[in-house]
């Protein structure tokens, strides 16, 4: 049974660092192509800030989980020596808020920049958006902060430290114990899911609205090739990002149903989609966004004519 446990922690351990190192790359590009950006034109605009911060968060948020799977199968004593635990919670909890967060300032930064409405209010946010994003993204942080912190008391009470119960071999049982004490992180966690959720469910509900009223009202070609490529972009980027929000709510409500579960099935794919979806999401926005797509056209190109030299 112990080598049963230790095969299928390693295989998920390889599927894990397979898709880590995938994720890390795309968003290694994104940060890489704006900071060159920023450092060339030196400013950066509302929509590169929010992909800067995002691709950041998601990095340190893909390194953090490999390293908990990392410890938590080749050295699982170490992860329930004191502060470790607490440590790896505390980050793992406020860079996927960020991420969440980042992500939703997103789709509203879309939503209001491209969408057509004659609401006063609505005219006010369009004209004030780039004053507003830095804050929305500070109290992003703050709250994702805030998260972090509570997880942290969380996994340092004393039932969470236990450290008795984790004999060498013996990680699974031991892990399912701690996690049933761990609820309230879950819920945390929940929480910032259904908040961000739902201000990613009214972006694409106001934009898809929006370009609906505006076909209707379109008159000549050439302002509909202006504006509806622009609606259209981003409602992809917007749409993208909800079907894969709603699966990864749906996973984490299945993660709290199936933690009991040793080994299960179900649990291994939960944990393959949650780390494949802060890439799969960055290679989206990488393709909607022009800059980022003749970026990664001109880096493909370049090694395909190298090749073709060297051959």
């Amino acid at each position: 049974q112990q080598s049963n446990v230790t095969s299928y922690g390693a295989t998920a351990l390889a599927i894990i660092t397979l898709e880590t190192f995938a994720g890390t790359w795309i968003n290694t590009f994104i940060i890489c192509v704006l900071c060159i950006a920023w450092v060339k034109k030196k400013t950066l605009n509302s929509n590169e800030k929010i992909l800067l911060l995002l691709g950041c968060s998601r990095f340190c948020s893909l390194c953090i989980s490999w390293a908990y799977s990392f410890l938590s199968v080749i050295y699982p004593n170490y992860l329930y020596v004191h502060t470790i635990l607490q440590l790896v919670l505390f980050f793992q909890t406020f860079f996927n808020h960020c991420n969440l967060w980042f992500s939703a300032c997103l789709c509203v930064f879309y939503c209001i920049k491209i969408a057509s409405f004659r609401n006063s209010c609505f005219i006010y946010l369009k004209g004030k958006i780039d004053r507003i994003v830095p804050w929305l993204l500070l109290g992003s942080g703050i709250l994702a902060l805030a998260l972090g912190i509570i997880a942290y008391n969380i996994a340092n009470k004393p039932h969470c430290n236990n450290r008795n119960s984790t004999a060498q071999g013996n990680f699974w049982e031991a892990s399912i114990r701690m996690d049933k004490h761990l609820f309230p992180s879950f819920f945390l966690l929940g929480f910032g899911y259904a908040a961000s959720f739902t201000a990613v469910i009214f972006s694409a509900v106001f934009l898809l609205f929006s370009l609906w009223t505006h076909k209707r009202k379109m008159q000549t070609n050439s302002m509909k090739n202006l504006s509806m490529d622009a609606h259209i972009r981003a409602m992809k980027s917007i749409l993208s990002f909800l079907v894969m929000y709603s699966i990864n709510f749906v996973c984490l409500v299945l993660n709290m149903v199936y933690v009991t579960k040793k080994r299960s099935h179900m649990t291994f794919l939960i944990v393959v989609f949650q780390y494949t979806f802060p890439g799969v999401h960055s290679l989206i926005l990488i393709f909607s966004n022009p800059k980022l797509e003749k970026a990664l056209l001109k880096i493909l190109l370049l090694e395909r004519s190298v090749k073709c030299k060297v051959c």
